[in-house]
């Protein structure tokens, strides 16, 4: 498996099916856990149909962290290659959160913790910590 980071420009917006959000409560990282898993991820999801990517990281933003008043940036795009025959393309973002209501009832998400660092027990190990890091180089912290 490999992680691959890309401009804007470089990839046509209609392969771009995730997004992404490095998300932070002062200075704290932001992690949700999904109602069927024992493991922590980066808040982010699927894309809807008709929805523009920047709509989706806001949405995501929402419905996983119940984040109601934020800043969210684009970081870069970036994919997942399994093996020759699958590659998947999403947009990676970092917000800063300045107040967070429940989460939606909804929600996929059981939990919402603040971490200073990336959780031992990712739901995706081999990709998370590429993306956690590519957003903190980023913004140089």
């Amino acid at each position: 498996m490999e992680v691959r980071f890309y401009e804007r420009e470089e990839v046509s917006d209609d392969r771009v099916k995730f997004a992404v959000i490095v998300a932070f409560e002062e200075e704290h990282g932001i992690f949700v856990r999904h109602n069927n898993r024992s493991t922590w991820e980066i808040p982010g999801g699927r894309r809807e149909p008709f929805e523009s990517i920047e709509e989706t990281a806001e949405r995501e933003l929402y419905e996983e962290t119940g984040a109601v008043s934020y800043s969210i940036r684009p970081v870069c795009l970036y994919s997942v290659k399994r093996d020759e025959n699958d590659e998947s393309f999403g947009a990676l973002f970092y917000a800063t959160i300045q107040e967070r209501g429940p989460i939606p009832a909804e929600s996929e998400i059981g939990e919402c913790i603040r971490s200073k660092s990336l959780p031992d027990a990712l739901t995706y190990p081999e990709i998370q910590p590429f993306l956690h890091k590519k957003v903190t180089q980023h913004l140089g912290i």
